[in-house]
């Protein structure tokens, strides 16, 4: 799955380290989303998308 975790954590300044914390996951869990190597959870996509007041569907984007 693509995801723009990396770009919205750029815009918004913040570290892998400093997001993980306000999701409540390890940094190693940002990098392995970032680097497409994880898929979060649906609640966590959720809570990503919340965070960063946009749809779920606009920062996760199956493959194709």
């Amino acid at each position: 799955m693509n995801n723009l975790v990396r770009d919205l954590r750029g815009e918004y300044g913040w570290s892998q380290a400093e997001l993980a914390q306000k999701l409540d996951v390890s940094r190693q869990t940002i990098n392995a989303i970032e680097t497409g190597k994880y898929d979060p959870s649906l609640p966590l996509a959720f809570k990503i998308a919340r965070l960063f007041g946009r749809p779920i569907e606009m920062i996760f984007v199956p493959e194709e």
